[in-house]
């Protein structure tokens, strides 16, 4: 790690450690190994912390605002409702995008891809061609699987390099007229490789094709333009990006979401019903079936404030030498593999140390308080990919510290000791 990296980090402590105390979770000792410890959180890409001021926004709207939006006259379920509509604004702030009307509220990442990949079957048909990419989580892989063995379709993949780089320039030999949509993830969650999404975006428009972008990793992490990216589509979820859990983001352009239909049928979809039809509502409204997560827009509002409070740029650049730290102070361990070294990488690392299986290894952490993920990170074509079963996984935000950094190293040193 280079010494002006280094000053950088070590001064960006005092901020990180202000931060810090926003986090219920991360300030009291906790029973690991039948001892009180200090919660150290690198399972950040499986879900982050929340800090008191998301906390106090939920406990806020049920105490003062609860009750169902878009329905009541009554002025308690009019305030709900300008909570719920000011969330899809503040949203829309955060990504740039163009309309109001482009912001979806889902479940989570997962439900928008399925959103996605059930509403633009529609327009496919046999023999018609997905493009994806070999490092997709599930989420955004099994979704288009589905949609292929119910409408014939063939999936096409795209490759990664031993260290984890996107072989794009493969795309142009992969590529036919048949291709309908490309779906790439941003970030991978195993490798943190920061994939050259614009670039793909650029060549797949050129050849008048949409993408879907999965932005689960990324958009927690780095500040996402979607008119600059000029995405099509985009998913990511509140609880990557210290909001409330079961709430997410499906951006898609305006003129696509008119196009689209929707995908559940129910209250708040409809404009009017007859016992044999319906109309669509407008958007966003037509993809919103049902009484929506209202508490989660009152959290995830919030937590966008938070985050922007912090600052973007400041949460990338200090994941990025988090990680320098890190292989600094582990690099050297005997036995030591590590997984995804792309130049571009976010504040993610795999790894696995000969002659210790990863599910021991987060067994023997987590007696030191030290929670990390160990498992096949729902991504089993890129765990196949590199000739693995499960890896270790530990993740980095911007509440995490050196000195934390230091405990983990410490104990991977400890458990090649005892358990190799």
């Amino acid at each position: 790690m280079k010494a002006a990296d280094l000053a950088e980090l070590t001064t960006a402590q005092k901020k990180v450690n202000a931060l810090r105390l926003d986090f219920p979770l991360l300030n009291k000792p906790l029973t690991f190994g039948g001892k009180p410890r200090p919660l150290v959180y690198f399972d950040n890409a499986n879900t982050t912390q929340k800090p008191r001021q998301v906390i106090g926004a939920l406990v806020s709207y049920y105490e003062n605002s609860n009750a169902n939006v878009s329905r009541a006259i009554h002025s308690l379920g009019e305030e709900s409702t300008r909570i719920y509509e000011g969330a899809r604004d503040r949203v829309k702030s955060f990504l740039n995008a163009a309309h109001r009307e482009e912001i979806i509220f889902t479940r989570g990442t997962t439900d928008s891809i399925n959103l996605v990949a059930q509403s633009f079957t529609s327009l496919l048909k046999s023999g018609d061609e997905i493009m994806v990419t070999e490092m997709e989580h599930h989420a955004n892989l099994v979704p288009w699987q589905m949609a292929a063995q119910s409408l014939g379709l063939t999936i096409k993949v795209l490759p990664f390099t031993d260290e984890g780089v996107l072989q794009i320039e493969k795309m142009p030999d992969l590529w036919s007229d048949r291709i309908r949509l490309v779906a790439v993830t941003a970030t991978s969650n195993v490798l943190g490789t920061v994939n050259p999404v614009a670039e793909i975006i650029r060549f797949a428009h050129e050849r008048g094709v949409p993408v879907l972008v999965d932005g689960a990793q990324s958009v927690a992490h780095q500040k996402v333009d979607v008119q600059a990216l000029d995405c099509d589509f985009l998913a990511f979820g509140s609880h990557k990006m210290c909001g409330p859990t079961g709430f997410g983001i499906l951006y898609g352009k305006k003129e696509w979401l008119e196009k689209l239909p929707p995908v559940q049928g129910g209250g708040n979809m409809i404009r009017a019903v007859w016992a044999d039809h319906f109309e669509t509502n407008v958007l966003p409204y037509k993809f919103e079936a049902g009484t929506p997560h209202m508490d989660g827009a009152a959290g995830f509002s919030v937590a966008l404030d938070y985050l922007e409070s912090v600052g973007l740029d400041f949460i990338y650049r200090y994941e990025k030498l988090l990680l320098a730290y890190t292989m600094d102070k582990v690099g050297d361990l005997p036995g030591l593999h590590v997984y995804g070294v792309a130049p571009e990488k976010g504040g993610i690392l795999s790894f696995l140390i000969d002659g210790i299986h990863a599910h021991d290894l987060a067994a023997f952490l987590d007696t030191k308080g030290i929670a990390i993920r160990a498992g096949h990170h729902c991504a089993h074509p890129l765990a196949r990919r590199l000739g693995v079963v499960s890896t270790a996984r530990a993740s980095f935000y911007f509440y995490n510290t050196m000195a934390e950094v230091d405990l983990f190293s410490d104990a991977l040193r400890e458990a090649i000791a005892k358990l190799s």
